[in-house]
């Protein structure tokens, strides 16, 4: 497979790259469905502790976006420069920052479990126990829960998405297998419940973990040469920590904002955190497909930045931003029109299917907006411009808390909703509008004529 993106066509380079990851970006919002889909199956109450333990899993990404936007990047860029060298230490670099700082994050959630839970201010011990054993399962195999992304970051910045798609789909599949057995308890297995999802997802990982090693060493060469326990270069460490501290810093905001819009809800009781959890999951189809597209691009772009060659950087997003924008239409149309057989999927309880038949509806006018905001964030991220996108982020995230109150006020719990659509729709126009501005005034596209995407013409090279 010929894994440079700086050469060919631009919509067949993009389509081949970029399914492969979306297909690992979907495995992974699999493993948060399949496990909602059985736990769902003891209540709400099981559902609202999973989703309640889960903002710290989702919390996790912060710091492993640090290492692994710093892998996506420097080892795309380096490749597109062809130095060797440099793609070695980009590899070594985030590795090790990836183990210490999974060391360092599973260690705080094990210790500090039940006061982090505690946080949320929910009413009932049996939800509060659950909520911490999970975490607790979780915190033990926090390793194999961070390697994996780093992993599969380094093989999309040689422009190899198929192999982490192929590895992550056994992970999958490992879990598919043990979710129904470890939660319900089937024959010999005990029933573990929420503790049984923990338990499933961390062996999941692990496999995917050993995999990933055992093609590391028979089938590449990227790891020939690296010796992991080398003294760290600070320069090196510096670079990765600048291209990946402000998505970071977007990742943990996110989360946090997240956790205080849940502590509003629980004003309502334990339902709508349920409903959130569950539609949180829905929703993830949009922008884990997104967010697979994010990643082909930040590659693409990384790639031909390396090589200078603006033009097809240009036309790289343009393709990228028509593609999304089909699918966040189709997801806002299912999201609108088909709720309620949606939600029926995950939970049966009809007070809590009505509920979440609205989340969805509301947070169905979005999705377009959601999908093109975070397509054209992998832009920035590949130019190492990962700032701008953390910016819109952060600030109209923020504006969820504010919102989430006024907006209760007169609409009651469809405000704390309608805070997180119309956010999502500011920040799609937002960012994107910024990339727009900031290619036109490239000296290599200057005076080009930003055309729509119905008139894109897509380069084709021989």
């Amino acid at each position: 497979m010929n894994n440079n993106l700086t050469e060919g066509n631009i919509l067949k380079k993009l389509v081949i790259l970029a399914l492969p990851i979306m297909g690992t970006s979907l495995i992974q919002m699999a493993y948060n469905l399949t496990d909602m889909i059985w736990v769902g199956v003891l209540g709400s109450r099981a559902v609202t502790a999973i989703g309640t333990a889960g903002f710290f899993t989702w919390l996790a990404f912060a710091f492993i976006i640090v290492p692994k936007i710093g892998a996506e990047v420097g080892v795309a860029q380096s490749v597109g420069r062809k130095n060797a060298d440099e793609t070695k230490n980009y590899i070594r670099h985030s590795i090790q920052m990836n183990v210490v700082l999974a060391a360092l994050y599973g260690g705080t959630i094990m210790v500090f479990r039940k006061q982090l839970i505690g946080f949320f201010n929910i009413a009932g011990d049996d939800i509060i126990a659950m909520a911490a054993s999970y975490l607790f399962i979780i915190s033990m195999g926090m390793i194999f829960f961070f390697l994996p992304p780093v992993l599969t970051a380094i093989f999309n910045g040689h422009g190899d998405s198929r192999t982490p798609f192929v590895i992550n789909t056994i992970g999958l599949t490992v879990n598919i297998v043990l979710d129904p057995l470890l939660i319900l308890g089937v024959g010999p297995f005990p029933q573990m419940g929420v503790a049984g999802a923990a338990v499933a997802t961390i062996f999941a990982q692990f496999v995917v973990t050993m995999v990933f090693i055992f093609v590391i060493r028979k089938k590449t060469d990227f790891f020939v040469a690296v010796n992991f326990l080398q003294k760290p270069d600070w320069q090196h460490i510096g670079r990765i920590v600048r291209f990946g501290i402000p998505v970071a810093l977007q990742s943990g905001a996110f989360t946090v904002i997240a956790m205080i819009i849940a502590r509003i809800l629980s004003g309502w009781g334990p339902t709508p955190i349920a409903v959130q959890s569950v539609g949180s999951q829905i929703e993830s189809i949009s922008w884990m497909t997104a967010g697979g597209f994010q990643t082909a691009l930040s590659a693409f772009v990384g790639q031909n930045y390396g090589a200078k060659k603006w033009e097809r950087i240009y036309k790289g997003y343009f393709t990228a931003i028509g593609i999304i924008a089909v699918i966040g239409i189709i997801t806002s149309c299912l999201l609108i029109f088909l709720p309620g057989p949606i939600f029926s999927i995950f939970i049966r309880e009809q007070n809590v299917i009505q509920d979440g038949m609205i989340y969805l509806r509301i947070l169905g006018v979005s999705q377009l907006f959601m999908c093109i905001e975070i397509t054209t964030a992998g832009a920035f991220n590949g130019l190492g411009k990962t700032i701008p996108p953390s910016i819109v982020g952060i600030a109209l995230n923020a504006l969820r808390i504010p919102g989430a109150l006024l907006l209760s006020a007169a609409l009651g719990l469809n405000g704390v909703w309608w805070s997180i659509s119309l956010s999502s729709i500011l920040k799609g126009i937002i960012l994107t509008s910024w990339f727009i501005i900031f290619l036109s005034r490239h000296q290599e596209i200057r005076g080009r004529r930003l055309i729509g995407f119905s008139k894109l013409e897509v380069e084709t090279e021989r």
